[in-house]
C-alpha cells in the first residue's frame, strides 16, 4: 500500500527543480482548452514549506537534499519581490512584470496585473530567515491593507463585513478580499514568528472559526476561500494552523472540523484530494483509512491546489456571480506540490503526532 518512501519522494521533487532554482507549474481552463506554462513563486515557496516541516522526521541524506532544494529556490525569490523594492511578494515575477506568462492575451494587458498578496509574501517569509525588524515591517504593512483601514469589503456575508480581518491584497485599488486558506498561511507565519497580535488577527480567527461552525465552507467554498474554493483545501490549511500551534479561538470548530473530513473523505474519489482529507484528519489527532499510493501520479492531472478567478475582485454583483464558474477561472496544477503532499501524508501516516 505505502511503498514509496519519503526519501524516493524527495528525490523525485529534487529532479522537478529546474536550473532557476523554480517548480514548473501549470495553469489551465478545461472549458476553454487553454493550458499554459507558468512562472509562479507560490508553488515554489509552498513546495519547500511542506518539505522543511517534514524534515525533522526524515534521515539526515533526506534532510540535506531538502536543504538543497530550498536553497535553490529562495535564490529564486528576489524576482517576485515588490516592484518598487518593499518587502512583499507577487505571485508572478515583477521586474519586468510577467503576469500571465507564456501566453497570448492577458499578459499583454495592464488590467490583469495583479498587486502583491499575503499568500506568497507568507509563504517566501516561512521558507526564509527574515529578521525581527523585517516581521515587525511586515505585520504593520498588513494592518495598512486590512478591511476598515482604508476600504471595507463587500464581497462577503454582510455579518463578516465588520470584521478587520486582513485583506489578501496589498494593492491600494484592489477591493478587500477574504481568503481562509491565505488567512492561515498568514496567521502561521504570524504565530511561528510570535508577532505581536492586534484586532487584525483576532477578527481573522473569528472568520476562520465562523467559516466552519456556519458550516458555510461547506456550502459556499468559493465565498470563503475564492483563490482555493474546496471545503477540502480550506479544511487542510486550517487543521495546518492548527497542529502547529495552540490557539484557543480556533478549538471550538475542532470536533466540526473532523465530522466534516470524514464525510468528504468518503465522497472523494481523487487520491490527491483523499490525501488532503487524510491528512486534514491526522493532524487533528484522528486515524484514516490508508491511500493507495501506487501509481499516485495518475491522479495529478485532475488535480488542482489553486485557482485565479478572472471575475473575482469586481465588485459589481452580476460580474461576481459569474465568478465562481469553471469558465470564469485558471487552475494551478504542479507535478512538485503533488508529490510534497505525497510525502507530507506518507511521513503523518507513519508518525501520526508530527505537528507538521
Amino acid at each position: 500500500m505505502h511503498t514509496l518512501t519519503p526519501g524516493d519522494i524527495i528525490h523525485k521533487i529534487a529532479r522537478l527543480q529546474q536550473p532557476d532554482g523554480l517548480f514548473p507549474s501549470i495553469r489551465r481552463n478545461g472549458k476553454l482548452g487553454y493550458t499554459r506554462v507558468d512562472t509562479n513563486v507560490f508553488f515554489t515557496a509552498v513546495t519547500v514549506f511542506t518539505l522543511q516541516r517534514l524534515k525533522p522526521m526524515l534521515p539526515p541524506d533526506t534532510q540535506c537534499i531538502i536543504d538543497k532544494i530550498a536553497q535553490q529556490a529562495v535564490g529564486a525569490y528576489p524576482q517576485f519581490r515588490n516592484k518598487d523594492g518593499l518587502d512583499t511578494y507577487n505571485f508572478w515575477p515583477t521586474a519586468p512584470s510577467r503576469h500571465f506568462p507564456n501566453g497570448h492575451l492577458f499578459g499583454r494587458f495592464d488590467h490583469f496585473r495583479i498587486p502583491d498578496d499575503i499568500d506568497d509574501t507568507a509563504m517566501v517569509y516561512l521558507t526564509t530567515h527574515p529578521t525581527r525588524e523585517a516581521m515587525l515591517w511586515l505585520k504593520n504593512k498588513l494592518s495598512q491593507h486590512a478591511n476598515g483601514t482604508a476600504h471595507w469589503i463587500r464581497n462577503i456575508y454582510p455579518d463578516y463585513q465588520r470584521l478587520r480581518a486582513y485583506s489578501t491584497w496589498f494593492g491600494k485599488t484592489m477591493p478587500i478580499d477574504f481568503d481562509a486558506c491565505a488567512l492561515s498561511n498568514l496567521l502561521y507565519c504570524v504565530y511561528q514568528y510570535d508577532l505581536p497580535r492586534n484586532q487584525h488577527d483576532t477578527d481573522s480567527l473569528t472568520y476562520l472559526r465562523d467559516i466552519v461552525l456556519s458550516v458555510r465552507y461547506l456550502r459556499n467554498p468559493f465565498g470563503c476561500a475564492p483563490h482555493y474554493a474546496r471545503p477540502s483545501l480550506i479544511a487542510y490549511h486550517l487543521s495546518r494552523l492548527m497542529a502547529a500551534f495552540a490557539i484557543p479561538e480556533l478549538e471550538p470548530m475542532r470536533t466540526q472540523l473532523i465530522t466534516d473530513a470524514r464525510q468528504l473523505l468518503e465522497r472523494a474519489t481523487n487520491r490527491l484530494e483523499q490525501i488532503l482529507l487524510s491528512t486534514t484528519l491526522l493532524r487533528l489527532g484522528e486515524q484514516s483509512p490508508p491511500v493507495d499510493l501506487n501509481a499516485i501520479e495518475t491522479d495529478f492531472a485532475g488535480f488542482h491546489f489553486f485557482i485565479a478567478g478572472l471575475l473575482t475582485a469586481y465588485e459589481t454583483p452580476w460580474l461576481r456571480r459569474w465568478a465562481q464558474y469553471a469558465l470564469t477561472q485558471m487552475r494551478w496544477h504542479c507535478d512538485a506540490h503533488c508529490w510534497a503532499l505525497v510525502a507530507e501524508y506518507n511521513v503523518l501516516y507513519v508518525y501520526p503526532s508530527a505537528s507538521v
